[in-house]
């Protein structure tokens, strides 16, 4: 995606005008829509006064996916008491259907085990209680699978 589109999809996701997002930065008009059609970059200054607009990082700003950024909303904006009545397994298999099918032919309890020294291992060693040790655990197995795809091993 062109940062053109990043900036337009950011300020309609902000429900701002190009009058607007332009009074607010002390810009024209057509500024702003040269911005948004890439006919031309906003300095850096400009950058950062969109980004903080938008409430953006400059990096979120540069990459902004309205798609992705409302995903990532819907997660923060529900509650625990909704978390804990999906079955995140089933909801899962939809996109990946292994999800519902591994049990069958896996040793649950032998990685189960090997899994529980590594939770034990980030409790113990790190002070993280039983969740954050989890997220840990699977922040890192995230960051080996995406190691290894880049490498292409994957």
């Amino acid at each position: 995606m062109s940062l053109g589109n990043s900036l337009f999809n950011a300020r309609k996701k902000s429900g701002l005008s190009q009058e607007e997002v332009a009074e607010k930065l002390g810009v024209s008009r057509q500024t702003i829509s040269k911005w948004e059609l890439d006919e031309t970059l906003p300095d850096i200054c400009q950058s950062k006064k969109l980004s903080n607009l938008y409430h953006l990082t400059l990096d979120e700003l540069i990459d902004f996916d309205v798609d992705a950024k409302e995903i990532e909303q819907m997660i923060e904006n529900t509650s625990e008491e909704i978390v804990q009545k999906i079955d995140w397994t089933r909801a899962w298999a939809k996109k990946y259907p292994i999800l519902a099918s591994y049990q069958e032919k896996i040793d649950i309890n032998n990685y189960a085990v090997k899994i529980r020294e590594l939770l034990d291992n980030l409790k113990t060693q790190y002070g993280y209680n039983d969740l954050d040790a989890m997220l840990v655990l699977k922040d890192i197995l995230s960051h080996v699978w995406d190691t290894n795809k880049s490498q292409g091993q994957i």
